[in-house]
């Protein structure tokens, strides 16, 4: 299982659990769990014939595999459903002599290991973002030199992205790198930083070391999930991310098949897809993130285990991805599962469910570090209104009148402008900052100024507290910019205002408002999709 319950630890892993336990009861395995969450279904005590509720760790659990081996034949444990926890496990277990089954511990071992990994991708001839290694704050601020800024900056072997960072100034690279490694930090230098918050970034580093890479400003990211038994490869879902990579897979909405890619990029993702499989001899599943700019296709990672993602697209396409994945790790072929790509009448979006509300002081803005605590999933027909499905799910509202505030950063403005016309044809008041108005009515938009709240009042936190605005679009960059508009994010949830802190959401946001007005939702049984 998946350890103890925490952000980072979703329920997806619970799942893919479960279906495992069920799948192999049907082959006439007796599965055994080991998991110490009691808000797990896999700790329910007739999910599995034995559950051991125990911390995860390598005394426990090799003292419970030992225990077992004497009531008979171990067939094989299983690491890669319960996300980045068990798998930690791996290489003690197979020193210990426990047969691991599905993908071998070396393989995942060098899909996490930054230059065996690099060395993989030159063979295969993939690309990923230029990146580096570093063990020591000297060697970070060399690699952040060569590589330059912005920068995603993350210690290995981590759960949830913790600890990850966009890094856009020199200012956060130093509060960055003091703050993950003090104890390689000379007193004098420390000293220069007395406002340093950032040190319990090392619990998380222990002996890993940070891992750079260039962050490749508004690329899309895509997420794809595969089967694999070392033989033939089966691509489950191809999922196009609607926030920019930068913000974590838990956290970003996204859509199932993709809605922007063309037909050339989706078949470049299945042959690159397939080619890491067969070279990571997987067994089982493997998720990969890719990010896609300019055309090209880079490699951000890849998870030769189950993923968040395995839910969802299992019910998107109607094929049980968990259970057959836990019956090649047993040692079936893929080929027996008679898998075939099917075209898809629908369109199913996933979207993150967040707990802002229960941590008062909180900010709201999205980021490499997971804090969703849940997701939910719209299908219908069309992007539009199956996008307009999953914010009614996750709680966030589609208004059908009133006003929209809007404030984007400069580069952001133009990209915006159609969806923010489109909601101004469907009878909404638009409401903007002086830079943002200001170009809007420009693109002849009827616009109100509003002041933001550094400008005095009334200003926009007023105006939401009020009840005069029904929806926010809101990007910013920057540090001061981040928070100068921190007091309105937290308006607006407290408010239960929908705001949209992305382009790619805002827009997407427009388009489901629109086709919510147009009356065109149902409501449908899951089952009734693949009828």
């Amino acid at each position: 299982g998946g350890g103890p319950n925490r952000i980072g630890q979703g329920i997806e892993f619970d799942y893919c659990c479960c279906h495992a336990a069920f799948a192999l009861n049907d082959a006439g395995y007796e599965t055994i769990m080991v998991n110490c969450n009691p808000e797990t279904v896999s700790t329910d005590y007739d999910t599995s014939d034995r559950l051991y509720f125990e911390p995860l760790t390598a005394e426990d659990v090799l003292e419970i595999i030992r225990k077992e081996q004497e009531n008979g034949t171990l067939h094989g444990v299983i690491v890669q459903f319960g996300g980045q926890t068990p798998l930690k496990l791996a290489q003690t277990l197979v020193q210990a002599g426990v047969p691991i089954l599905g993908t071998s511990p070396d393989m995942i071992d060098l899909a996490e290991d930054r230059d065996r990994f690099q060395k993989l991708l030159i063979k295969l001839d993939l690309k990923q973002p230029e990146n580096g290694i570093a063990y020591s704050v000297e060697q970070g601020r060399l690699i952040a030199g060569q590589l330059g800024l912005p920068l995603v900056v993350r210690p290995s072997y981590v759960l949830g992205g913790r600890a990850m960072q966009i890094i856009r100034d020199e200012e956060a690279l130093n509060s960055y790198l003091l703050g993950t490694l003090p104890e390689l930090v000379p007193a004098e230098v420390r000293a220069k930083y007395p406002n340093d918050k950032t040190g319990q970034i090392n619990t998380v580093l222990g002996t890993n070391p940070l891992l750079f890479d260039r962050y490749l400003e508004g690329a899309i990211e895509v997420d794809v999930d595969a089967l694999c038994d070392g033989k033939d490869v089966f691509v489950c879902g191809i999922m196009e991310h609607i926030e920019e990579a930068g913000i974590h897979s838990g956290d970003s909405a996204c859509s199932l098949p993709p809605f922007s890619l063309s037909d050339e990029l989706i078949e470049e993702l299945k042959r690159q897809t397939k080619a890491m499989a067969l070279a990571l001899e997987v067994g089982g599943l493997m998720n990969v993130q890719y990010a896609i700019k300019d055309g090209e296709i880079y490699v951000l990672e890849v998870n030769p285990r189950a993923s968040r993602t395995v839910p969802f697209v299992a019910k998107t396409i109607g094929d049980p991805v968990a259970k057959i994945a836990s019956r090649i790790m047993a040692g079936e072929s893929l080929a027996s599962f008679g898998l075939s790509e099917k075209k898809l009448q629908h369109v199913a979006v996933k979207e993150a469910v967040f707990p802002f509300a229960r941590f008062p002081g909180v900010d709201t803005i999205l980021g490499p570090e997971m804090r969703s605590t849940g997701e939910v999933m719209g299908l219908n027909g069309a992007f539009s209104t199956a996008f307009a499905k999953s914010q009614i799910g996750c709680g966030t509202g589609v208004p059908e009148e009133g006003t929209v505030f809007v404030s984007m950063r400069d580069q952001d403005k133009s990209a915006v402008l159609e969806a923010v016309r489109s909601l101004e044809e469907s009878g909404f008041k638009i409401i903007a900052t002086s830079g943002t108005q200001k170009f809007l009515e420009e693109q002849g938009i009827a616009c109100s100024k509003i002041n933001k709240v550094l400008e005095g009042r009334p200003h926009i936190v007023d105006a939401i507290k009020n009840g005069d605005v029904q929806l926010v679009f809101n990007t910013t960059e920057g540090a001061q910019a981040l928070a100068d508009s921190r007091s309105m994010r937290r308006a607006a949830l407290l408010n239960k205002v929908p705001y949209y802190t992305t382009l790619a959401g805002s827009v997407a946001a427009a388009k489901g408002i629109v086709a919510y007005k147009s009356g065109s939702l149902e409501v449908r049984p899951l089952q009734s999709y693949f009828a």
